[in-house]
């Protein structure tokens, strides 16, 4: 894939998976209608200098000043961009904790509702574009959990903070360059481009460059409309652009060992001692779209799920505390069934778990680590 896309997603964690458990449930939050304040524009002077001589370099690239004009009217400066951008954490998850994220019940179910209310569409996609129609429906659930969590952040304000804000600021020149050229085309006005805090946008989360080297205007209305409660055109775009690095029509992206045979493709195993995997060329593909194992296998998976599959057969081995998944599942159960609320028992312990286990240990007088452990978890009964 292009670099630009990879480096922002590296960056942001556009996918449904990004802030990924806290304990049980997605935390990336859905379309409220409302944003926090530090996202919404608050004065700086440093900023609107910046504006002014940016829009100078914009109209020597060919952006009509009622476009700049009409895009930064209401535009501004956005803190709590900078302060996303500047606090990643960066962290590694198994491969265990994110399938269970990724293909999780709810993932499954619901993305097995999307394909049936969508079959037409994505059977008509992959007709064109070549592209399993249940592997463009997984890059979906996984990037905005089928349109609920698109992101409802202005991405002018978003790109133009991160560009005045400099620590990538020559990439977020370009994306903010690139979304002023959507709105000059017309595909979308400014008051509607909307996406997460750092711009990826709509149902598959494309960033400005992406779309425009990728989007495609699949249900013929003249407009390339990724952003609309209709997410033809992001599916179709999507397939397009796996299309367009070296999908291969008709292939799989691979499997368990055991469901299909080393002499598929290649084989792997991401977490030692976990399972192993055969991958094909289409599975190098699908890091096209986001240049992680984890991600890959996490699309194909959840696409053979929404397909009818079943669970990953292997088994993973314990964790760094010693517990299984299912250890980690009764461990948050027992919590919740005392009143510590883990936010649901997918076993993956994450900030709200963790925030769970401190309470517990407080309330029984050990100091609050919020590690968890085969003691704890005896100590719940």
């Amino acid at each position: 894939m292009d670099i630009s896309r990879r480096t922002i997603i590296a960056g942001l964690g556009a996918f449904g998976l990004s802030a990924c458990a806290t304990g049980g449930r997605s935390v990336v939050p859905a379309q409220t209608g409302g944003l926090p304040a530090d996202l919404r524009p608050q004065f700086n002077a440093g900023y609107n200098a910046w504006v002014a001589a940016f829009k100078d370099r914009a109209a020597g690239k060919g952006i009509n000043p009622s476009v700049l004009n009409s895009a930064f009217r209401g535009a501004g400066y956005l803190p709590g961009v900078v302060k996303r951008d500047r606090n990643q954490t960066e962290f590694t998850r198994t491969l265990e904790d994110y399938l269970a994220i990724a293909a999780s019940d709810e993932r499954v179910s619901k993305g097995r509702a999307a394909y049936a209310r969508h079959r037409g569409t994505l059977a008509a996609i992959e007709a064109r574009y070549g592209v399993s129609a249940e592997i463009v429906a997984a890059v979906w659930g996984l990037e905005s959990y089928y349109g609920e969590r698109r992101g409802d952040v202005p991405v002018i304000s978003a790109t133009s903070t991160l560009a005045f804000d400099g620590r990538r600021g020559a990439f977020f020149e370009k994306q903010l360059i690139a979304a002023l050229k959507i709105l000059q085309n017309g595909d979308i006005s400014a008051g509607r481009m909307t996406g997460s805090w750092a711009g990826a946008m709509g149902h598959t989360q494309f960033i400005p460059t992406s779309y425009q080297a990728f989007a495609v205007d699949f249900t013929g209305d003249g407009r390339r409309d990724i952003w609309s409660e209709d997410p033809s055109d992001a599916l179709a775009s999507t397939a397009a652009y796996l299309s367009r690095n070296g999908w291969t029509r008709g292939r799989k992206w691979g499997g368990e060992l055991g469901t299909l045979p080393a002499s598929a493709g290649s084989v792997m195993q991401p977490q030692p001692g976990g399972p192993k995997f055969v991958v094909t060329s289409n599975f190098r593909v699908i890091k096209r779209y986001n240049n992680s194992d984890s991600y890959a296998i996490g699309v194909g998976h959840l696409a053979d799920r929404i397909a009818g599959g079943g669970p990953i057969k292997g088994s993973f081995p314990p964790d760094k505390y010693g517990l299984t998944k299912a250890d980690r599942q009764r461990l948050q159960e027992r919590l919740t069934a005392r009143g510590f609320d883990t936010d649901g028992a997918d076993g993956v312990i994450g900030p709200n778990s963790r925030k769970a286990i401190a309470a517990y240990q407080s309330s029984i007088g050990q100091t609050p680590t919020g590690d968890p452990s085969a003691e704890l978890l005896r100590s719940l009964g």
